[in-house]
């Protein structure tokens, strides 16, 4: 319980984006997971069998870089080796947000394109994202998997299952997922009016040139 008063700022951060992912319909009352990193050895991550609608600070976890729970008290999230699998392999990365967003969530079923070139902040902010081989939620396969696709992208379109995005602050990792969700609703617009006028190759490669 030595722990448990640790971290207030850090641990208050991830309970308010929580709140904000569920209040702006991007995940459910029990799906999705945030975490930050808070040193080189421990990170701040929200927890299982917790309403992620209502979170505050003291209700966010704790674990270090091994997979130790610094806060007992609280059952640790189901992807909890996911995040601790990205932040091992790519250093640079602070954040992550993981979630089910209702839109974005369909093309990972099926395995269909989100058109990001529709418009300019959608391409300079998610570039082109990855589809993750699909591996069963909570296991140690799908957190090795995802580590090893979080160094091709910061986007990841896991399998039948949702989106995984990564950045060097969680508003970073927000922002992607929310412009995400956008992308994919203009992707089933535009598809259904058939009636498409994306960025050509040259206004996308100077979008990339100064943006990615």
């Amino acid at each position: 319980m030595e722990q448990a008063g640790k971290y207030k700022d850090e641990r208050k951060e991830v309970a308010r984006f929580m709140r904000r992912l569920y209040e702006h319909g991007l995940t459910t009352t029990s799906g999705g997971n945030i975490s930050r990193r808070i040193s080189d050895k421990i990170i701040a991550i929200t927890p299982s069998a917790t309403d992620k609608g209502t979170m505050r600070w003291r209700e966010v976890g704790l674990m270090n870089i091994f997979g130790e729970n610094l806060t007992p008290e609280l059952k640790p999230s189901i992807e909890h080796e996911m995040h601790l699998s990205i932040y091992k392999k790519s250093k640079d990365v602070k954040a992550i947000v993981h979630a089910h967003p209702f839109c974005a969530s369909a093309f990972t079923a099926m395995k269909i394109r989100i058109n990001t070139s529709l418009t300019a902040e959608a391409r300079a902010i998610l570039g082109d994202p990855v589809l993750v081989p699909y591996e069963l939620m909570g296991t140690v396969e799908l957190a090795t998997i995802a580590a090893e696709y979080s160094v091709k992208s910061d986007i990841l379109l896991l399998e039948n299952h949702g989106i995984l995005t990564t950045g060097s602050t969680i508003l970073q990792a927000f922002d992607k997922i929310e412009v995400l969700e956008n992308a994919a609703k203009m992707t089933l617009i535009v598809d259904i009016t058939g009636k498409k006028s994306p960025l050509t190759r040259e206004r996308m490669r100077i979008i990339d040139k100064y943006f990615r």
